[in-house]
């Protein structure tokens, strides 16, 4: 019985390596029918539209921008949030301009809810919509952690559809230096 060795060395059987023969069908397609675009009135609003934007123009998906003015306890949700609306119409008015620039249409909607991750969901579920677009800004926490607040996780766990998130770049101010070495 042979154990590999020849002439009392122990030779070493080659490695064999498993490539696919093709990259595995993706459970669901990248063409989207009807898009929500979570607009928070932050820095990352712009790249969601235009992420909403160049996915309507290039498939016709159909855009629906929302923004949700998230209530306290303390007031109805059917009262009126000192500022807010302003602050929605700017928001939902900056969307519908970007998309009119662009030639796409867009409808779009604003909520007031006591959560915001679950008025999205809802919202999403109630349009039929098969993707959801949300923007991250980069922020931190004291100690340097990243944050990403408690919107995106909850719909990442609840959204039946499928859901992009676009963060925004890391601001100069958090990146690190890099150090070079002269050899």
């Amino acid at each position: 019985m042979s154990d590999g060795s020849v002439g009392g060395r122990v030779t070493a059987t080659p490695t064999r390596r498993w490539y696919p023969s093709a990259v595995p069908e993706a459970a669901t397609s990248l063409v989207f029918r009807r898009a929500v675009l979570g607009l928070n009135g932050s820095t990352t609003d712009a790249l969601v539209v235009r992420a909403g934007v160049d996915m309507a123009r290039a498939h016709a998906t159909g855009l629906i921008a929302l923004h949700v003015v998230e209530v306290d306890w303390r007031h109805d949700l059917d009262d009126e949030m000192p500022g807010s609306r302003e602050l929605a119409s700017t928001v939902l008015d900056v969307a519908e301009g970007a998309a009119a620039k662009a030639k796409v249409r867009l409808e779009t909607e604003l909520l007031q809810a006591r959560d915001v991750g679950a008025a999205l969901v809802d919202e999403a579920v109630s349009l039929e919509a098969d993707v959801m677009i949300l923007g991250l800004p980069y922020r931190k926490r004291r100690g340097g952690d990243f944050a990403m607040g408690a919107t995106i996780p909850y719909v990442f766990q609840n959204a039946p559809c499928t859901v992009l998130v676009i963060r925004e770049p890391v601001p100069a101010r958090y990146e690190t230096a890099l150090i070079t070495r002269k050899d």
